[in-house]
């Protein structure tokens, strides 16, 4: 199963607010020993949401979705996921009865169009103010208020992809190399070796540059299941001595 994101608002693209959901759900997946395989940032745009939605529900990746699913003229993710799913919207029993316990003699219509869904759809408690989510083919969407959108998010992992989760969390170990031939260019065919040899790896190269735009190191490790991302690193430090490149552990 492969994990991705949608955020969805205008006010994170034009900086007005930072996101922070990405750096949470990463954290929520890794605890788990899971991953992101990749994150789409989307404004509040009707059309360009459900045709992200058409493609994302066709590709099967299990999808947390965060924002626009209030009731306001820029809330456009309800009725996006409507139009990609092609049903109607509907008042959802369920959220209806979560609304109702939450405002009890306070329910407005206007209160109920937080639990108008596309048709067909479940509910995601939400145990910040009772108004929920809802979720369908493994897409999750969660307001984009975070106090409430990654307690939902931790619980819809929780029910739904136990099944998925890694006992042994893989681990990244790198080295730090430095000095004139601790390129990247470089090292190349050592690293498409290493990549060859293990492909159940991920390898990673990244080069870090002084505030004066001079090479300061470059970072060269291995990420996977532990023994195998020891004897890759092995392989690599000992590789990297006999070209004599300065090298030292990452902490």
């Amino acid at each position: 199963m492969n994990f991705g994101a949608i955020i969805v608002g205008d006010e994170i693209l034009s900086g007005k607010r930072s996101d922070k959901h990405f750096a949470r759900l990463a954290a929520l997946l890794g605890a788990r020993g899971l991953r992101l395989s990749w994150v789409e940032y989307l404004g509040d745009e009707r059309g360009r949401i459900a045709a992200t939605l058409r493609r994302t529900f066709a590709a099967g990746d299990a999808v947390f979705c965060f924002g626009g699913i209030g009731n306001t003229p820029d809330d456009h993710t309800r009725q996006a996921c409507a139009e990609a799913l092609g049903v109607d919207l509907v008042l959802h029993p369920d959220a209806e009865r979560e609304i109702r316990a939450r405002f009890a003699d306070d329910v407005t219509p206007t209160r109920l169009l937080l639990g108008t869904f596309p048709r067909g759809v479940d509910i995601i408690p939400n145990p910040f103010n009772r108004v929920p989510g809802f979720r369908v083919r493994d897409h999750h969407f969660l307001p984009g208020f975070p106090q409430m959108a990654h307690p939902m998010a931790e619980w819809a992992l929780d029910t739904f992809y136990a099944d998925c989760f890694n006992s042994r969390p893989p681990v990244d170990k790198a080295l730090l190399l430095s000095g004139p031939a601790a390129y990247e260019s470089a090292l190349l065919d050592l690293m498409e070796r290493i990549v060859a040899d293990y492909p159940s790896l991920r390898l990673f190269s990244l080069p870090s540059l002084g505030e004066d735009g001079q090479r300061r190191h470059l970072e060269l490790g291995v990420e996977g299941e532990e023994a195998l991302v020891d004897r890759a690193l092995a392989e690599i430090r000992a590789e990297v001595e006999r070209r004599g490149i300065a090298w030292r552990w990452r902490d």
